[in-house]
């Protein structure tokens, strides 16, 4: 057994909100013990479990009223769902988020007081939109004692070199970082920045680097392979693209391109109704259109049937930057239109319905890959369970090695306990999970 599986089991914590186990993976490489997690999704704990070895209790509200059957633990994290809290009155007190899933975490800190809890969340819980959320949470956490910073802890995966565990991926999460002090929880700094990590360059990344031969995709590559009318899509864009180069546009522009409102000016028909960005936006493709008046007009010519294409697949968002074609850059399919950028890191994974599709576009990523981009073990397995599910679970994971470094970094900042835990911890989990394999009690 190598040293990595042999980390010390030197705490214990609960996986709130466990979906397939990024948390899980990320704590019991730097040392911990899973006493208890809870995940009301069946075919996420059936996935967990599997690979865990513990099986997640459902509803965790129904663990704690009216009786607490969380047990004690050290540490207690968890990505819960944020819902809004009640502003009548301007109440003070655990009571403004009853009948909240976040009122179930606050119960658990009451009771049980565990050391250390890391929450995370979509960055938009730090918004505006979400402020009066956001000063609940933090003043809620400081009165039961805890120090946490009022300042978003945000953070993204592809902002860790690969030494680091990093992947290429943009998915930039919250984080909040709280840790029991006793009294009122004092401000501080952010447990991590929105910033590289080592001086890493996250333009250097290369999504190759997770990319699997086709020969060895499960189920073959051809399962993954696009659709005649996907291929289609890509072929008329790519087109466009080629002859807006030709015509003498180094880069495409940044802004959304409406192929509808690729029209001369005093064409342009904006609805009172509409937006100021969105008029922007139709301002700019006009102006595109009018400079490249011979070629976008060639080119609808030479693709009558664009005008049949769904609504979402008459955009191009363009983030290729330098890119000659659609075929040099990784796509995503969109509600909003089709994204296409360089093939350096990819977009946050959402759902199967905008998997990424791999530059060359011979396919859209399998599973595997996928799960590789959020840091889960090469023998992470699904049993068996359909695409479409699967996806979903990693559209809703957590990035393992993001939550290992943030996790780290708290503990670094805690007590000296905690910064022997870090200090004994392997560099990464990839490390760690060498030698592990699914379901292997620790």
């Amino acid at each position: 057994m190598s040293n990595m599986s042999s980390t010390p089991r030197s705490f214990t914590f609960v996986d709130l909100f466990a979906g397939i186990g990024g948390f899980h993976a990320a704590l019991e490489a730097l040392g911990g013990t899973c006493s208890y997690a809870s995940e009301i999704d069946e075919d996420a704990a059936k996935i967990y479990e599997h690979n865990w070895g513990v099986k997640p209790a459902g509803d965790i509200a129904a663990a704690t009223e009216p009786d607490m059957t969380v047990p004690d633990h050290d540490v207690l994290v968890g990505g819960f769902p944020c819902q809004p809290f009640s502003k009548s009155g301007f109440q003070r007190g655990m009571n403004e988020t009853r009948g909240t899933l976040f009122f179930s975490i606050l119960k658990i800190l009451e009771v049980r007081r565990p050391q250390l809890v890391l929450l995370e969340n979509v960055r938009n819980l730090a918004g505006p939109r979400h402020k009066h959320e956001w000063d609940v949470i933090i003043r809620e956490l400081r009165a039961l004692g805890y120090r946490v910073s009022s300042t978003p802890a945000v953070f993204s995966p592809h902002l860790l070199p690969p030494e680091r565990a990093g992947r290429p991926q943009v998915r930039e999460r919250v984080f909040i970082a709280a840790t029991l002090v006793g009294g009122l929880g004092v401000d501080e700094t952010p447990v991590v920045t929105n910033r590289p990590v080592n001086g890493w360059d996250p333009q250097r990344w290369d999504l190759e680097s997770i990319r699997l031969p086709d020969d060895e995709i499960d189920g073959g590559a051809g399962h993954y392979g696009l659709s005649e009318r996907e291929a289609r899509w890509i072929a008329v864009w790519s087109d466009f693209v080629v002859r807006l180069k030709a015509d003498g546009l180094e880069e495409l522009p940044g802004f959304p391109i409406w192929a509808d409102e690729l029209v001369p000016r005093d064409q342009l028909v904006i609805d009172d109704k509409v937006p100021e960005w969105k008029r922007n936006f139709l301002r700019k493709n006009s102006d595109l259109y009018t400079r490249h008046r011979d070629a976008i007009d060639a080119w609808r010519s030479a693709h009558p049937e664009l005008e049949h294409f769904p609504a979402s697949r008459r955009k191009l968002e363009w983030q290729g930057q330098h890119a000659e074609r659609l075929e040099d850059c990784i796509l995503q399919f969109r509600p909003s239109g089709i994204r296409a950028k360089r093939p350096t890191y990819a977009p946050a994974l959402v759902a199967m319905a905008q998997t990424p599709i791999w530059h060359g576009n011979r396919r859209k990523m399998s599973p595997t890959e996928a799960s590789a981009l959020q840091g889960f073990p090469n023998w992470f397995s699904f049993a068996g369970q359909d695409d479409k599910h699967t996806f979903k679970q990693l559209g809703n994971a957590v990035n393992v090695g993001a939550v290992f470094h943030v996790l780290r970094e708290q503990m670094r900042r805690s007590s000296d306990r905690w910064r022997e835990v870090a200090q004994r911890a392997p560099q990464t989990p990839d490390e760690y999970f060498k030698s592990r394999s699914p379901g292997r009690d620790v």
